[in-house]
């Protein structure tokens, strides 16, 4: 019996243990992305990612995935981390770029990246998509402007990082990259009604509406501004000045996405629950799923106008795809 408990224990010595690497998790997430498996698939991916964080093929191939499920400022943050790190190397982000900012809605800016991939890779692989891109935006060769891809490069990266630290509520992380984007690239008006926003949740009350009210008094039909009063004097408990603002959000449709989500958004934290509720329904949810935001205001919604089997399935549905809601309560649970 001894001779036999020493021979096993030599076989056990001389098993090899099998260590995935990240090539096996990035196979694995590939594969599970081919039968669109997209939630395992991610899971893969971010595990080879941390397991081979230098490596950008498996940053690149991620992106690709939340571009399928409709997460395309997540997308866009790992494709503007490839670049800055590998430069040139990967000129395929150009092209991922352009469509994830069409999506977006943002022509513009997918114009430009378009036509940068095409410059760079004029026979690159995704050479035929993005000149069909191109011819789809259709804009006008006379109003083109001209084009710092380096600042342009910055200004995304200033975005992207913001928009996490926003949905998240991390306010003294936003708040000075908001005061280094106003400074940089003083044309992107919304940067100042995300600065107002952040500065609210951080104590300043009274300069944050300052700040909107004269904005207001130059725009008096600035949506954002509308958006931010009316959470910020319903949070104070000011009813007279929130109905102002709240009213004029009722009779406002917008055309984009975001300014579509950031309204029922609005309209949900403040207690009109129906009008937000139908407004939620209008959204094409694979342009809005990236935001923390839809998921915790519309399940709320859902909840208050007694919908609890939607409330509960948006709120796991959200949890799945975003960590940081997990770790969170339900918001009706309050």
């Amino acid at each position: 019996m001894q001779h036999l408990e020493k021979k096993d224990s030599g076989k056990h010595n001389n098993v090899i243990p099998f260590i995935p690497d990240g090539e096996f998790y990035f196979t694995k997430g590939v594969e599970a992305f081919q039968k669109h498996k997209f939630d395992i698939s991610i899971k893969w991916l971010r595990k080879a990612i941390e397991m081979a964080p230098q490596e950008p093929l498996y940053q690149c191939q991620l992106s690709i995935i939340y571009t399928e499920v409709g997460a395309y400022h997540a997308a866009n943050q790992l494709l503007t981390k490839v670049m800055q790190a590998s430069g040139d190397k990967y000129t395929d982000c150009y092209y991922l770029l352009a469509n994830n900012y069409a999506h977006l809605g943002l022509l513009n800016d997918a114009k430009k990246f378009a036509e940068s991939y095409l410059e760079k890779e004029p026979e690159g692989e995704f050479r035929e998509e993005a000149e069909q891109l191109l011819e789809v935006i259709d804009f006008d060769d006379d109003e083109e402007e001209d084009w710092d891809i380096e600042i342009e490069d910055e200004l995304l990266i200033y975005q992207e990082t913001v928009f996490h630290y926003m949905e998240n509520c991390q306010w003294d992380k936003a708040l000075p990259l908001l005061e280094e984007m106003i400074t940089l690239f003083p044309e992107h008006k919304l940067t100042k009604h995300d600065y107002t926003h952040a500065l609210f949740y951080s104590g300043y009350e009274d300069d944050a509406i300052e700040m909107e009210q004269d904005i207001l008094k130059e725009e008096p039909e600035n949506l954002h501004s509308h958006i931010n009063l009316a959470i910020f004097y319903y949070e104070l408990g000011q009813k007279q000045e929130y109905e102002s603002h709240i009213q004029a959000l009722l009779n406002v449709y917008p055309m984009h996405e975001q300014q579509k989500l950031r309204v029922a958004v609005t309209l949900a934290r403040t207690g009109v629950y129906h009008e937000a509720y139908a407004r939620f329904r209008r959204l094409n949810n694979g342009l809005v799923k990236h935001h923390i935001s839809y998921f915790k205001w519309y399940s709320t919604a859902a909840y208050k106008l007694g919908d609890e089997s939607k409330a509960i399935s948006l709120w796991e549905e959200g949890c799945r795809k975003h960590k940081t809601l997990s770790r969170q309560e339900r918001p009706w649970s309050s």
